[in-house]
């Protein structure tokens, strides 16, 4: 049985003439596979419909040994001085096909058509898998990176924040050990003496036993050894307590930051309003009796 060329084939599978010839030209016209593998890896390029022009000499179609079949017949033609012994269907290299056999190879043709498209759909639907199983993985390496910046982060800010309050924590001790050192050095300096409370009590009775014509040294100002401050707070209240004459203003701002309403964190200062007088940290050293605050004063809570 002869067979149908590569270019017949197409058409007889119902593919247009203008892509068989591409099909079939591209591929060197090396057989139905590699023209149907073609037709299908460019059926969606933009110029797939464009009109074919074949190359000058090129017959799309022909059997490559026709030609050279047929240059030897009429050389042997010429040397039998034009007698030939072959028959018509030796000159023609092959005969016809029958309506039958065309049937038949379209049909093997059809099928092998088939098998192709469904491996070339298995195909492509195996790469979509190995696309999306690729995405998903970038996604989680993103999620993951994106949720280690975050806890970087945030355990940054909480380092950050233990520190500020371990700082604070300290300077609030500072405060509270140069207060007891300064306690802790009056009663070391005051130890020997009676309290003024006490020599202020006995002197009436020296008095008493003095001749009453015997006239005393004149009195002495009055020397306070206690503060009462009142301290009014930023939200308007006050409170109200007692301190050494010698403790520092940093003592009162102590107090007020361990029982006043001013939020954590919040940087403040004291003043007196009358006369006005805004406290410096150099200030804050100072005994209470050298800022004129004995023995009593009023003082405000104001922002920095």
């Amino acid at each position: 049985m002869a067979e149908l060329s590569t270019l017949e084939s197409l058409l007889e599978m119902g593919f247009e003439r203008n892509r068989a010839e591409k099909a079939v030209a591209n591929t060197g016209n090396q057989g139905i596979e590699q023209a149907m593998d073609w037709l299908m890896e460019h059926e969606n390029d933009p110029d797939i419909d464009e009109p074919y022009v074949p190359p000058v000499g090129n017959v799309l179609g022909e059997e490559p040994d026709n030609q050279s079949s047929t240059e030897q017949l009429t050389l042997a033609e010429d040397t039998a001085g034009g007698e030939s012994s072959y028959s018509e269907d030796d000159l023609s290299g092959k005969r016809p096909m029958t309506e039958e056999e065309k049937r038949e190879q379209v049909k093997r043709l059809e099928e092998l058509m088939r098998v192709k498209q469904a491996e070339r759909r298995e195909r492509e639907r195996a790469e979509e898998v190995e696309r999306e199983k690729q995405r998903r993985r970038q996604g989680q390496e993103l999620l993951q990176i994106r949720q280690k910046l975050q806890d970087d982060e945030m355990k940054k800010l909480a380092d950050q924040r233990r520190k500020e309050k371990m700082e604070d924590k300290l300077a609030r001790q500072r405060v509270k050990d140069k207060i007891a050192r300064d306690r802790e050095e009056r009663a070391q300096k005051f130890g020997g003496g009676a309290p003024p409370s006490t020599a202020a009590s006995s002197q009436p009775a020296v008095c008493s036993t003095s001749s009453p014509t015997t006239q005393g040294p004149p009195p002495t100002k009055k020397e306070y050894d206690e503060s009462r401050i009142q301290v009014r707070l930023l939200d308007g209240s006050t409170i109200t307590t007692v301190f050494k004459a010698q403790e520092p203003l940093a003592a009162v701002r102590v107090y007020v930051q361990m029982n006043g309403n001013t939020p954590e964190g919040q940087d403040f200062t004291l003043l007196s309003p009358y006369p006005r007088h805004i406290y410096t940290e150099l200030d804050m050293e100072k005994p209470l009796k050298e800022l004129g605050l004995v023995p009593s004063a009023v003082l405000v809570v104001t922002k920095k």
